[in-house]
């Protein structure tokens, strides 16, 4: 086995600097993002949704990025999961990207809000039936005696929407859109001095700093 204090990875294909003028982020994660896809990036969308429960306990998980609208980083789940619990009853949250082949990492912190009706409506009307049927299925992140109950339960609702085109949408089912506070782009660099850009709204216009590796 190998020692992992001894595992290595010089950084060296890019670099990054200051914006000039009034700095942009969310366009430029967009270009990123732009750039994960085109380079082939496996889940370029795959994100860590890190969490503090009521208890104070901090809990992280990877979840899809399925839209960047209105200024919110927007993600779908089961209201009552962990994710989503943990979001009714504090929601302020921290997302992280990371994407290897691009020596690339974005963090961000915001506040999560619900989605409307109609966005979450929309989306889910866009998955692959299959999907529907897993959101009714499966109760997330709760207990469950076995397997094959929660088989069993994907089966009834195969053979009861067997006709239908979509599903409807659980009610405890929907989106979130994450407001942005703190976006940080970071480029690794050779000799682990690498570039932090960070950036964070005043006064209705984001300003950016570089700050140290």
């Amino acid at each position: 086995m190998h020692k992992l204090a001894n595992l290595r990875k010089e950084y060296s294909q890019a670099e990054l600097e200051l914006p000039e003028g009034e700095p942009d982020p969310l366009a430029l994660v967009k270009s990123w993002l732009d750039d994960a896809i085109r380079a082939e990036v496996n889940e370029p969308n795959a994100m860590n949704l890190a969490t503090v429960g009521e208890h104070g306990r901090p809990a992280a998980r990877i979840v899809l990025l399925k839209g960047l609208e209105n200024g919110k980083f927007e993600f779908f789940t089961n209201y009552q999961s962990h994710k989503g619990n943990d979001l009714e009853k504090n929601p302020a949250c921290a997302l992280t990207f990371f994407w290897p082949e691009l020596e690339r990492q974005l963090r961000v912190e915001g506040i999560a809000t619900r989605l409307s009706d109609t966005r979450s409506d929309e989306y889910f009307r866009s998955r692959p039936k299959g999907s529907q049927l897993g959101a009714w299925a499966s109760p997330q992140s709760h207990p469950i005696a076995s397997r094959k109950l929660l088989e069993e339960r994907y089966e009834q609702l195969e053979n009861k929407y067997r006709e239908a085109e979509f599903l409807p949408r659980p009610r405890q089912w929907g989106g979130f859109g994450v407001e942005p506070f703190l976006i940080e782009f970071w480029q690794g660099r050779p000799n682990r001095m690498h570039d932090r850009i960070c950036c964070m709204p005043t006064d209705k216009k984001w300003v950016a700093r570089r700050l140290a590796p």
